[in-house]
């Protein structure tokens, strides 16, 4: 392995291609969930932005734990399954509340659009909790 590979890799296998499209699919697939429910529960029901994407948000959290778990990180064991469940939970709500103030912000003070600030917001959530995932369903790089 080079010394550039193993410089950048860290133990988080970044280099892993697969689990990094997994990962991108998995999320994808999580945020049309998020981005559907959203728009349907503020544009078509008239529930306030924060509200609907709070609800979004937790329905999503279901679709990604199950993706993430059983499909990107190939954690087929149910073993300790409450314990990640719980710490994957954690994480999703903190995730949550930087979600949050981020579409706050977005939207009230950026004055940008409430569907373009829920993506901005998701992608930047994204990209921190790859790596937090990684270790919930400790994913051995090959």
């Amino acid at each position: 392995m080079s010394i550039i590979k193993k410089g950048w890799d860290w133990g988080w296998g970044l280099f892993d291609k697969y689990v990094i499209l997994r990962y991108v699919a998995s999320g994808g697939t999580s945020a049309v969930v998020d981005l559907l429910l959203l728009s349907f529960l503020y544009h078509v029901v008239g529930v306030h932005y924060l509200l609907s994407s709070i609800i979004a948000f937790c329905v999503a959290f279901f679709v990604s734990f199950i993706l993430q778990k059983f499909w990107t990180f190939k954690n087929v064991s149910t073993e300790g399954i409450q314990r990640q469940s719980f710490i994957y939970l954690a994480s999703s709500l903190f995730s949550l509340g930087v979600n949050t103030l981020l579409m706050y912000i977005f939207v009230e003070k950026m004055h940008l659009a409430v569907l373009l600030s829920q993506i901005f917001a998701g992608a930047t959530v994204a990209c921190f909790t790859f790596f937090i995932s990684r270790r919930i369903f400790k994913y051995k790089t090959v």
